[in-house]
């Protein structure tokens, strides 16, 4: 009973500091209320020099992608199966993923440098779209299982006692028009900024590249687990990109 209650908390504290970072990123991406953000620093002091900033911005992402890729790969969840009860492995994941978000967050050197800035109703749009694409982002989340995907109900099973019941492929809702509702939310809010700065641009095509190379393993393991049911999936609904139009062939059409 004690290793239930163990990994029960283990689960609500990871998951306690994803929501820490959740959080903190809207602020941060989009320059609002929090201290430091990509685009404002904290330091009174002289500017980073720019190759620094660079450097320094491209090995936190890349420390976050790296994490955030090895440890969702199957082989490394039966390898880390040795160390850790089934049930922790979510929540895992999760700790470690939220930690390194903080790290970046923390230490980010903003490079304020403007490529372009809109204002009036440009600006409005913008502003829209950045926090349309965090609403997709956390409801992508509920669409499917959101209690699952950060390991609260891996805890909840083995506090329970219970066996965990597989995961069945469904198409809810946003699913229906793009494979990657979560993917899409976080490229628009990303990319949606009425100021748009070197330091931001960095952050969001460095972040579209993870996503799209990402994806591409994560289609993979999609592939294996769910077989033809993925595979056909895969031809009618886009990655991305929603088909706002879909052009309909009569029987016998050229």
């Amino acid at each position: 009973m004690v290793s239930r209650v163990l990994i029960l908390l283990y689960a609500l504290v990871s998951y306690a500091l994803f929501t820490i970072s959740f959080l903190y990123a809207l602020g941060f991406v989009g320059n609002y209320v929090v201290p430091k953000s990509i685009d404002k620093s904290m330091d009174i002091g002289g500017a980073t020099g720019l190759s620094e900033a660079i450097v320094v911005n491209l090995l936190l992402m890349s420390l976050f992608a790296i994490q955030h890729s090895v440890m969702a790969r199957t082989a490394f969840k039966r390898w880390s199966a040795k160390f850790f009860p089934a049930a922790c492995q979510r929540s895992t994941y999760v700790l470690l993923s939220s930690l390194i978000l903080l790290l970046l967050f923390w230490q980010w050197r903003p490079i304020p440098s403007p490529i372009w800035q809109a204002s009036g109703l440009p600006a409005w749009l913008l502003i829209s779209v950045y926090w349309l694409g965090w609403l997709i982002a956390f409801a992508s989340t509920h669409m499917i299982d959101h209690f699952d995907l950060f390991g609260l109900r891996q805890a909840l099973a083995a506090f329970r006692g219970a066996e965990m019941s597989g995961q069945s492929f469904r198409t809810p809702l946003l699913y229906k028009i793009v494979r990657h509702p979560l993917m899409l939310g976080f490229l628009l809010a990303f990319w949606a900024t009425p100021e748009m700065t070197v330091g931001h641009l960095l952050f969001a095509l460095a972040n579209t590249a993870y996503i799209l190379i990402a994806l591409q393993f994560e289609e993979r393991d999609l592939i294996a687990e769910f077989g033809a049911t993925y595979q056909q999936y895969r031809q009618t609904v886009p990655m991305l990109v929603p088909r706002l139009f879909v052009r309909r062939q009569s029987e016998g059409a050229p």
